[in-house]
């Protein structure tokens, strides 16, 4: 082999090492890990949550946080996990959605919704009716013999040391390296850091001090599922900078049956209907619904599965397609957004035309909508069905074809994230066109200088600077501004203005990397005191040695300065870790210096905890703060001296305390660059709630957008530290390639057509179409509208402006949209609303 990829994941925290945890000593504490089993369909309870004593619902449920976590003490770890109090959260609200009584208890310490969109999620979680997120440290003190409840002890603010009792307790357990990192480090040669993860460079978090072995995933510290996911996709870049002269000399051409021609032939359809485990079973009655299913016109066959999407399963569509003589297919399971390309796949296997395929969305549209109403959920799963094989009969077969792919990159952005993935792409062999606003690269950057791991910013800033530009197959545009964008997936054309005159970019793929800005406070006395800065103008007067700031007697940070509020409703991530980065350098050049952080919550998550433990060794106060309460600051004169004095109300203390610092630093929010608008109207991809850009799927694809051949990563995406921006833009180049390195691409058949003979020339098409993929075109009977079918999208919006009914679109005719919609109310249901409305007449 040529290089390694290390992916071992991580160990769930074991809370029976430790007595006072009460696991496996007391029936109803479960862990976390548990208690996603008692919540999943092919649980131990089929997907009910109920007691291990005596199997009934718990009425009382208690989380304790941190468990494993943020802990000193032996057996424990010191960092924090990252994930558990969004896991947690998940559990509250699933919990929630099946059994609304209950009633549902968080203790925790601070709650770290950094990651994007979480920030919505915990504020979902904590409006839901019975649930109470409470701020303490918690023990489990005891177990009622009689009823097997646990008593929970906990402090409090204003009562003193309470106890509460609860049917079940959850303990949200961190992360663990794997089990076999002693053995993985020996075997491999890699380093372990502290903590027995892979020890990681900042600037190259997915590399090993192995040349060949890259580590992704948890391996390289506790982090989500789509940190994971892009960090694999990295992985994979890096190795294709080693390994690109092997590129496709192992892989061999799919060859599928010859298709058949079943055009003429009456619909033969069978219908599969999945449980999901039992996220559709455990609602929707599926034995009754395959029997209706065989009651349904031109349905020979049906059948259910415990997961349709199983390779076992899939194979089994594919064969009794084969041996029942079926043309076309209806499968009862769930979105065709992720898995429509399985099931499509599975028919060209049977030598069938993909395009003969429907699904019925009996999940989302159904069983996890309809939880509380079983019977309905059945009968509304049938009347899906029944639409869905109304429209399979009306099906056509369609053909794909191939587009050539230019092999060339467009990157949008000359910061870390746009560099860096410039040059993943053209160390494998792919020319890549930099297209930078501003005059010189760098990005945000360039005013910081340090890192919290340690990495010199700027050294490494200028190292890649210099790589960028002695790389031949890097093209960089400085002062650029993009006029159009045109083009489709495998071959784009970008028109950029720069430096005075005009270049058109040809290029099969573009990577949006336009980083984002910091806000600029309006509270607080910025811009008013000189002794008023942001955290990362602090960090840079720190190296400059401005002597106002080094030789402070005191100096306070307000964390959370423009963010978690109505206007910005995120966490801006970085802020808290840059804030514990200054004060320890503080503290390096000035021990003496008082230094106060009021914050909300402190959300130095994975190994930067260990900073934040650092920082208070050191004297660093901490003052939490309400945002009911904020922080006041007023510049006053006290002794003859300037100072600026904040007041804030403790809400341990319940007093407002008066600080007087000789420098303020304010956590100003991380914010949307102004062109993030444009660029997304240009490239026609789309922005999140918070105006940051929005992923394909926050998950499964985090660094690719629903519009083909655009991918993005950094800032730009949502605020993250310089590793995960590194991290995210060889994720980002991963995806890049898997693009570029094919010849070809395969183009819808699902697109609109134009009938010219209804065709009255009014335009409305060309006006509806986002895609420019519609143009007027002479014909012997004057102008009519075509359609280029290498733009088309099939999104439909054509077909519905079209007044004359001119356009069709593939896949979605009208005559199969109509016999949907028949099939909605059957002829019986239309006689007896008729005669109920009679009746009332």
């Amino acid at each position: 082999m040529g290089a390694i990829i290390l992916s071992s994941g991580i160990t769930p925290f074991d809370p029976s090492v430790k007595d006072e945890y009460g696991y496996k000593t007391m029936q109803n504490v479960v862990t976390s890990m548990d208690y996603e089993r008692l919540l999943s369909s092919t649980g131990p309870f089929e997907g009910e949550v109920k007691r291990i004593s005596d199997k009934t619902h718990p009425k009382r449920i208690a989380w304790i946080q941190c468990v494993g976590s943020r802990r000193v003490t032996q057996g424990d770890n010191s960092y924090c996990s990252g994930v558990c109090c969004t896991y947690t959260q998940k559990q509250v609200i699933l919990t929630k959605h099946h059994y609304e009584d209950v009633q549902c208890t968080i203790f925790h310490n601070d709650i770290r919704s950094f990651g994007k969109d979480f920030e919505r999620y915990f504020q979902r979680a904590e409006q839901l009716p019975g649930v109470e997120f409470i701020r303490s440290y918690a023990a489990i003190e005891k177990e009622i013999p009689e009823t097997k409840n646990v008593v929970v002890r906990y402090a409090t603010t204003d009562e003193g040391v309470k106890r509460e009792e609860f049917d079940m307790v959850v303990l949200s357990v961190g992360l663990n390296p794997p089990a076999a990192y002693k053995e993985i480090s020996e075997k491999f040669g890699i380093e372990l850091n502290s903590h027995n993860f892979a020890k990681s460079d900042s600037s190259n978090p997915i590399k090993t001090n192995v040349p060949g072995i890259f580590v992704s995933g948890a391996f390289q510290g506790p982090t989500d599922i789509p940190e994971s996911v892009f960090t694999a996709s990295g992985a994979g870049s890096q190795i294709g900078e080693m390994l690109n002269y092997r590129r496709g000399k192992l892989a061999k051409e799919r060859i599928y049956p010859q298709e058949r021609d079943v055009s003429s032939e009456e619909p033969k359809i069978g219908v599969f209907v999945c449980h999901c485990g039992a996220n559709i079973s455990s609602v929707v009655n599926v034995p009754s619904t395959v029997d209706y299913a065989l009651t349904l016109p031109h349905v020979v066959y049906a059948k259910e599965q415990i997961f349709s999407c199983a390779t076992n399963s899939a194979k089994e569509i594919t064969d009794l397609a084969k041996e029942k003589g079926l043309n076309r297919v209806v499968i009862a399971a769930c979105s065709p957004r992720t898995l429509e390309p399985l099931f499509r796949d599975t028919l060209r296997e049977a030598g069938l035309n993909q395009y003969y395929l429907d699904m019925a969305n009996i999940r989302e549209h159904c069983s996890w909508v309809h939880a509380k109403q079983k019977d309905e959920a059945t009968q509304k799963a049938q009347d899906i069905v029944r639409m869905s094989v109304a429209r399979a009969g009306r099906l056509e077969p369609l053909k794909e074809f191939d587009l050539p792919v230019n092999k060339a990159a467009l990157v949008v952005g000359g910061g870390i994230a746009g560099m860096t993935c410039a040059l993943s792409i053209a160390k494998q062999g792919h020319e890549v066109h930099l297209v930078e606003k501003a005059k010189e690269l760098g990005g945000m950057a360039r005013r910081i200088h340090s890192t919290l791991e340690g990495l010199d910013v700027q050294t490494y800033l200028d190292d890649i600077i210099q790589k960028v530009y002695k790389n031949p197959l890097i093209h960089v545009s400085h002062d650029a501004v993009i006029k159009s964008v045109e083009g489709y997936l495998g071959n784009f054309t970008t028109t950029v203005s720069t430096e005075g005159r005009i270049k058109e970019i040809k290029h099969g793929a573009s990577v949006l990397a336009i980083g984002a800005d910091v806000y600029k406070p309006t509270e607080y006395l910025y811009g008013e005191n000189e002794n008023v800065f942001t955290h990362i103008d602090l960090g840079g007067e720190i190296v400059k040695g401005n002597e106002t700031v080094i030789n402070a007697e005191s100096l306070v940070m307000i964390q959370c300065v423009g963010c978690r509020n109505e206007d910005r409703n995120y966490c801006s991530r970085v802020c808290c870790g840059h804030a514990v980065k200054n004060a320890l350098k503080l503290k390096q050049k000035n021990p003496d210096m008082r230094i106060y952080i009021l914050f909300r919550d402190v959300r130095t998550y994975g190994f930067k905890e260990d900073a934040y433990r650092e920082a208070s060794d050191k004297g660093v106060q901490f003052i939490r703060y309400t945002p009911e309460d904020k922080p006041t600051v007023e510049a006053v004169k006290e002794g003859g001296k300037d100072v600026i004095r904040v007041t804030v109300l403790d809400p341990v203390l319940g007093v407002n305390l008066e600080l007087d610092a000789d420098v303020l630093s304010l956590a100003a929010a991380v914010i949307p660059t102004e062109s993030t608008q444009e660029i997304a109207g240009l490239f026609k991809v789309t922005l999140s709630p918070d105006e940051f850009f929005k992923e394909a799927h926050v998950k499964l694809k985090p660094v690719e957008f629903a519009t083909d051949g655009v991918f993005l990563c950094g800032t730009a995406h949502y605020p993250k530290h310089i590793p995960e921006t590194i991290n995210q833009a060889y994720g980002a180049a991963g995806r890049v390639l898997t693009l570029l390195s094919s010849d070809t691409v395969v183009a819808s058949g699902s697109v609109a057509r134009v009938n010219e003979y209804d065709c009255v020339s009014c335009g409305a098409c060309i006006t509806a179409c986002t895609y420019d993929a519609i143009q007027f075109h002479d014909t012997s009977k004057g102008k009519k509208a075509i359609v280029n079918p290498i733009l088309c999208k099939g999104d439909g919006l054509c077909n519905a402006k079209c007044p004359t009914n001119a356009i069709v679109l593939k896949h979605f005719t009208n005559d199969a949209l109509c016999d949907q919609i028949d099939a909605a109310v059957t002829h019986e249901d239309i006689l007896e609303q008729m005669d109920a409305v009679l009746e009332e007449a």
